[in-house]
């Protein structure tokens, strides 16, 4: 790489082939062509064949492959063939199933690619930072994730940390001068941003010099794998898996050995052993666990919420705790002015006519903004200052005039700490400081005041008028901002005086009206269990007054502010957090301390965030969740989810899809659970009663493939129950078996295996095969109906609409089409099993449907011996 470090600003833009206007758009193809696209190279994933070979790999399969090459060995071929078929069609299955979770998390993966803010064709625009290429010009601000290497054309008080690429954790202070020495390390290469790094204060721009492989995080990421995602739940049932299975493994070796000492063949009682172990172990829960969790990712994506973490959508489903900011997400972040205060009067903004003292007061605030609105009528800014500037609008005047006129020459950034932001003009050849900010913050700044246009020292009268101003404003919901400003003598100031000794302008109060929808999903939540808890910068009045409209803040319930909260040590916090429903002009910083509290009291955290200094609360939080659209990059790398769209009532339908896939999943456990009980007490019950040999291995095998794949994925595609909301939270400790399903999986299990027996007893008064094909169909159709149980573990199958998940319902119907397609001469000669006569056909329906029914009575009894959310619950709720 050249040592663009050592160079001019100049050279580089010459060297790049740019200019600070940005590149265009056919320039910018004509580099992805040249260069490629600005991402990392990911490890190669497996390819299909590959992931149907790894399908053989399994322990019992091998054996079974085994015992088909014995059987080709002795002659009989047709069983060897079928059985190594259906081995085949379950290899390819699984392959699909394999395949489709990784194409999801792939999906997952670029959903949540980070953006940057580029000049192209002399214009902002957002694109996806993989989409960067070297000489593009890009814009950096606090929050933002650098999304190349570059050398920086612009600095403004610009702080990066760079901790991620050398380890030192103290933020670099950038500039944009060339440096002297060609060998100077990374970490003092002062003028020069790097890839993956992260942008904690001020703003800048930078010139694109590497992207992708070529970056200094692409020389590290080519020395070093990539770690897969570990998701709790799938890892659980994985054990659960291989518990079973060693419980399958041992039946099954018994019912071997009885088989064997009560003279059946020995390869015949070998083969159904094996078959009935690959049948009955569950290998199949991790690969449906993260089948539904994908589909549930595909689903929260469509409602606006991007999950970046998959273990986060198990984790929703737990949340007992929605920790939220205010702006944005409980109101619907267009901030407009609609009052002011100056020279001692309240003002409605829309009355006001010609008045230039109001003028002078937005005027002088829009300059102390980075907000911009388009010809287009386009926003871009934060919302607060884009108010401003639409102000500023509506007095007939345009931003980039008072700009031209009034030239920004310095500024102090807005961080939270202060709450403040200052900006340095000169007009001609004189010089202007503008501060605005909190009034709480500022006033104290102020010695003067600007009173009817002539400047004199404050007053405490003044002072008093200002304070009574401010809460009357935040009384009725508004947002305030203090405006002052001091000429200096000349450009030569002290930067740390520039907040000092200022000269009071005035207020200005505007509203952010709530979101429409907030007020349902809070109510959403008291119903669910869930407790809501506001955050805000804003006045106490302010939060108070907003958090009563939306029902955040009820009767004995408190308001308390950071300064309040910084005279409580943490296990008074502890003590008295599930009475503090708003928090107000908090700092970041204090989120931590509120999460970490909420979590020693055992709950289960979701929290909100969008700026830099979020993160530490987001990574904290049990589910981290960034704003899409005003969020920072670096709040969004730290979130487990990102809103689209900013909507409280998004993180509602979240906690709702968490809840439902979880529900989902337990359904598919029930399920595969119950069906494999079934079919290793069929086999062992009537091995043990000496009844004869009730499935052969191709039986079992095929009820495998039919009964296990299909339906157990459609499952987890049930859509929401009615109740999913009104349940309270589930613990985060909590057994998949919790709530009665594990006796359930067993009842359910004894029963179907009970009437596959009593199948196999009427047809052994035909004939052996014929009590093995209605034993093997009455399983089959047992099964297959019992998907249409599992869809609710209390809630009767007569009352879910039927057609509501279309998946089930197909799947169900493919495999009762497969199933009577044995019935044919051909295919019952292959599968050795007698052609049913109308009476036997009538046997096997009968006991697969009194199946459903017997299901229906452990749901009546389930339903009164469960403790639910009765109405006296909801009504407490209400």
């Amino acid at each position: 790489m050249a040592s663009f470090h050592t160079k001019d600003v100049e050279e580089v833009i010459k060297e790049l082939d740019t200019n600070i206007r940005g590149l265009s758009s056919s320039e910018v193809e004509k580099r992805i062509q040249k260069y490629g696209y600005n991402e990392l190279e990911e490890k190669k994933g497996k390819t299909f064949f590959q992931m149907f070979i790894s399908q053989f790999k399994d322990f019992m399969i091998i054996i079974l492959l085994i015992a088909v090459a014995i059987s080709l060995l002795v002659g009989e071929v047709i069983d060897a063939a079928i059985i190594l078929a259906i081995v085949v069609l379950n290899a390819l299955l699984g392959s699909i199933q394999e395949n489709r979770a990784n194409e999801a998390l792939k999906a997952l993966k670029k959903l949540s690619t980070p953006h940057a803010k580029v000049l192209r064709d002399g214009e902002v625009k957002v694109v996806s930072s993989k989409e960067i290429v070297p000489g593009d010009i890009v814009l950096l601000e606090a929050g933002d994730f650098v999304p190349a290497d570059g050398r920086l054309i612009e600095a403004a008080a610009l702080k990066v940390n760079e901790s991620s690429l050398t380890g030192e954790s103290v933020p670099v202070e950038k500039q944009i001068d060339p440096l002297d020495s060609e060998n100077v390390s990374l970490g003092d290469r002062i003028n020069m941003v790097f890839a993956g790094t992260t942008v904690i204060y001020g703003r800048g721009k930078m010139v694109v010099t590497g992207t992708g492989m070529n970056t200094e995080m692409g020389k590290i990421a080519s020395m070093m794998g990539e770690e897969e995602e570990t998701i709790p739940l799938q890892e659980r049932l994985n054990k659960l898996g291989k518990t079973l299975g060693i419980a399958a493994l041992f039946i099954c070796a018994l019912i071997f050995l009885i088989g064997y000492l009560r003279g059946t063949p020995i390869l015949e009682m070998f083969l159904t052993s094996i078959s009935l172990a690959v049948a009955a172990i569950p290998e199949g829960l991790p690969a449906i666990v993260t089948i539904t969790l994908a589909i549930g990712v595909q689903r929260l994506a469509k409602r606006n919420a991007i999950i970046r973490k998959l273990p986060a959508v198990e984790t929703l489903g737990s949340a007992n705790v929605i920790c939220t900011d205010k702006t944005g997400t409980l109101t619907l972040n267009q901030m407009t002015v609609t009052h002011v205060y100056i020279d001692n009067n309240i003002k409605r903004f829309k009355d006001i006519n010609d008045d230039n003292r109001i003028f002078k007061l937005i005027a002088t605030s829009a300059l102390c903004t980075d907000a911009r609105i388009s010809e287009e009528g386009k926003k871009i800014g934060d919302p607060t200052e884009v108010a401003l500037v639409a102000a500023l609008k509506k007095l007939g005047k345009e931003k980039v005039e008072l700009e031209n006129k009034y030239r920004r020459i310095d500024e102090l950034p807005f961080d939270s700490d202060r709450k403040l932001m200052t900006t340095v003009h000169k007009y001609e050849d004189k010089f202007i400081s503008i501060t605005k900010g909190a009034p709480e913050y500022l006033i104290s700044r102020c010695s003067h005041i600007d009173d009817n246009g002539k400047i004199r020292p404050i007053k405490q009268e003044d002072l008093q008028n200002i304070d009574k101003a401010n809460e009357d404003l935040a009384r009725n919901g508004m947002r305030i901002l203090a405006v002052t400003y001091k000429f200096l003598q000349d450009d030569n100031f002290d930067r740390e005086e520039l907040e000092k000794n200022l000269v009071f302008l005035g207020l200005i109060g505007m509203i952010d009206p709530p979101r429409p929808e907030a007020k349902e999903a809070i109510r959403k939540c008291d119903l669910a269990g869930i407790t809501t808890v506001m955050i805000t910068g804003d006045h106490k009045l302010t939060a108070e007054a907003i958090a009563k409209s939306l029902g955040i803040l009820h009767e004995g319930e408190k308001v308390i502010t950071g300064e309040e909260l910084d005279k409580m040590d943490f296990d008074e916090l502890v003590k008295n957090i599930k009475k503090i429903r708003v928090y107000a002009r908090v700092a970041p910083e204090h989120k931590v301390m509120i999460v970490k509290a909420w979590q020693k009291n055992g709950a289960i955290v979701a929290m909100t965030g969008d700026g830099v200094n979020d993160a530490p609360a987001l990574s904290q939080a049990d589910i981290g969740v960034a704003m899409g659209i005003t969020g920072t990059e670096v709040a969004k790398e730290a979130a487990d989810m990102v809103l689209t769209d900013d909507n409280f009532a998004t993180i509602v339908s979240a906690v709702e899809e968490g809840r439902t896939i979880y529900s989902n999943i337990r359904k598919s456990v029930r399920y595969l659970l119950s069906c494999n009980i079934a079919e290793i007490l069929t086999v062992f019950i009537a091995t043990l009663m000496g009844l004869g040999q009730p499935l052969l291995a191709i039986h079992l095998l095929w009820i495998n493939l039919v009964t296990d794949s299909l339906p157990a994925l459609a499952l987890g595609m049930e859509p929401p129950t009615k109740d999913v909301m009104i349940a309270k939270p589930r613990r985060r400790d909590e057994s998949i078996f919790a709530d009665g399903l594990g006796i359930q999986v067993l009842i359910e299990g004894i029963i179907m295996s009970l009437l596959s027996i009593t199948a196999f007893m009427i047809g052994r008064t035909h004939s052996l095969e014929t009590a093995e094909t209605m034993t093997f169909m009455t399983l089959v159709f047992s099964q297959l109906f019992h998907a249409l149980n599992a869809r609710s573990n209390k809630e009767s199958l007569f009352k879910i609409n039927f057609f509501s998940n279309k998946f089930l319902i197909g799947s169900i119907g493919i495999g009762i089409l497969l199933q009577l397609t044995l019935d044919t001469p051909f295919l019952s000669k292959i599968f050795e099993i007698s052609v049913l006569n109308m009476n036997q056909w009538l046997w096997v329906l009968a006991l697969s449907f009194v199946f459903v029914i017997l299901v229906e009575i452990e749901k009546i009894f389930l339903r009164l011996f469960h403790k639910k959310p009765d109405k006296e619950f909801i009504t407490q709720q209400l």
